[in-house]
């Protein structure tokens, strides 16, 4: 054993309390950003808020909502600017990358309820119980969320069921119909229904029903005791209001004895199923980027600047306080505002200009979506746009995450633009996860009845067209469309 001094010489990542904080806004949503900037505001006697408005260019023309930036060139930021990583553009013409142009075209807890008043709209009477209907912390649209993320759905399939929870009002009824969410999504009636049978699925049982007597029956079938005499009753809910139960043993076909139960189990279903969750915490989403169709074909990919916070360092009141006659630890206060006002100004230019460059990338790499819909979804993953950007992956999922796009087919968050990819056999391209389940679908939709095609075959099949895949994936997307597997589809058609 012998002791020794050695010198090394070596590299090492320091975060400093300032890189701290500019990662920190980068994963902020617009709202919590705007809170912390008013707290930054109120701790820091140097920074001011900044009442700039836009002004239109010419008369009669609407106001771009641009990137606006209350910077102050003479703080000593006008070269941080300039080594900005983001480029100044911010439209993208479809086809200008790799891809080929696309022309432009186109678990709450349940409520009990007294229905003596549903034919008057009341939802609720004596036998209301309040207590299993307070508030919490979680609204009816966060729950929903929170499960989609777990449903498994395909990339296009969570596009849409995005836009049906948006749709959903909080009593929990979805309220748009399904051919406006298909035209404005370019999907499919057929695929937007079945992405609704699934949310149907969802917490608190009857959620994203389309009227009453839908909401009723989901919550019956979850309990298995939609039988036709209950459907009946279901369909004529105007009797049980009127309490007419002649007419509603006539139809349901049973007696008295066995109709007053019916009722009173129907009166332990929710009409509401989104009344055990918080309202009052419902904030309307603000985009943080507009992207539109220009005349030309072109997308034009805009920051929303009603939503970025302008602060300024009011440097008039920081020289006539460094001209007073101050104690060491107050010029260290004084020094430490000042720097804090400058990075903070700097962090927020360089966050608005991130989510610039991260959401003009992913237009360009999903333009198809823009201009064809959500079929036409391409394969996208973190790496592509950080590759593309020159950016760390990390970086583009902070930016991606609780930041919303407003786009001609709807609003949806950044990260719902990323999909999965399927290789290709003999290292051909890739296929879109989206393109491969709709592929599964169409050849189970059109088999032969006497052949039904087993997820092996379904494989061999795929292989055929250059697509290489196992066959958990093929049952994985199988059951993700909600179709059963190739024995339960013999039993159904021997059934037929």
């Amino acid at each position: 054993m012998k002791q020794s001094l050695d010198m090394r010489q070596g590299q090492s990542l320091v975060m400093t309390p300032q890189l701290q904080q500019a990662i920190k806004l980068l994963q902020l949503s617009n709202q919590e950003l705007a809170e912390f900037v008013e707290a930054e505001i109120e701790r820091n006697p140097l920074l001011n808020k900044s009442e700039e408005s836009d002004s239109p260019s010419s008369e009669g023309e609407e106001p771009k909502r641009r990137e606006q930036l209350s910077l102050d060139d003479s703080s000593g930021l006008g070269e941080a600017r300039d080594q900005l990583d983001a480029p100044g553009e911010d439209v993208y013409e479809p086809g200008t990358g790799s891809d080929a142009a696309m022309p432009a075209g186109a678990s709450g807890p349940s409520a009990k309820a007294d229905w003596s008043g549903i034919g008057g709209g009341n939802g609720g009477g004596e036998d209301y119980d309040f207590a299993a209907n307070l508030s919490s912390d979680v609204t009816l649209h966060e729950a929903l969320h929170e499960q989609l993320n777990l449903a498994g759905l395909s990339n296009a399939d969570r596009l849409i069921a995005a836009r049906l929870i948006d749709e959903t009002d909080e009593a929990g009824y979805l309220r748009a119909p399904l051919e406006d969410i298909a035209e404005a999504l370019g999907a499919d009636v057929a695929n937007v229904e079945a992405v609704l049978h699934v949310c149907q699925g969802f917490e608190p049982t009857g959620v994203m029903a389309r009227s009453i007597p839908e909401c009723l029956a989901l919550q019956l079938k979850e309990r298995g005791r939609y039988d036709p005499a209950m459907e009946a009753m279901i369909e004529n809910l105007a009797l049980v209001a009127k309490h007419d139960l002649k007419t509603l043993s006539d139809l349901c076909g049973v007696g008295k004895e066995d109709l007053m139960d019916m009722m009173a189990e129907l009166r332990q279903l929710s009409p509401k199923p989104g009344a055990g969750f918080s309202s009052d915490t419902t904030v309307a989403v603000a985009p943080d980027v507009f992207v539109r169709e220009l005349p030309n074909g072109m997308f034009a990919v805009e920051l929303n600047s009603d939503t970025l916070p302008r602060v300024l360092m009011d440097k008039a009141y920081y020289a006539e306080v460094t001209a007073l006659p101050m104690r060491d630890k107050e010029k260290e206060f004084i020094s430490e505002c000042a720097a804090s006002a400058t990075w903070l100004i700097k962090s927020l230019d360089q966050r608005a200009r991130t989510i610039l460059k991260v959401a003009s990338e992913i237009v360009r790499q999903q333009d198809a979506f823009f201009a064809h819909g959500v079929a036409h979804l391409r394969p996208l993953n973190l790496k592509q746009v950080a590759d593309a950007i020159e950016m760390h992956e990390s970086t583009v999922s902070r930016v991606t995450t609780n930041k919303y796009m407003s786009t001609p087919r709807g609003m949806f968050e950044l990260k719902y633009f990323f999909s999965a990819a399927i290789p290709a056999t003999g290292g051909g391209e890739a296929h879109s996860a989206e393109a491969v389940r709709h592929r599964i679908k169409h050849l189970i939709e059109n088999e032969d009845k006497d052949e039904v095609l087993s997820d092996d075959q379904i494989v061999e099949i795929l292989t055929g067209y250059g697509i290489d895949i196992a066959r958990r994936t093929v049952a994985k997307y199988r059951e993700s469309l909600n179709i059963p597997s190739s024995v339960q589809r013999r039993r159904i058609n021997r059934a037929s």
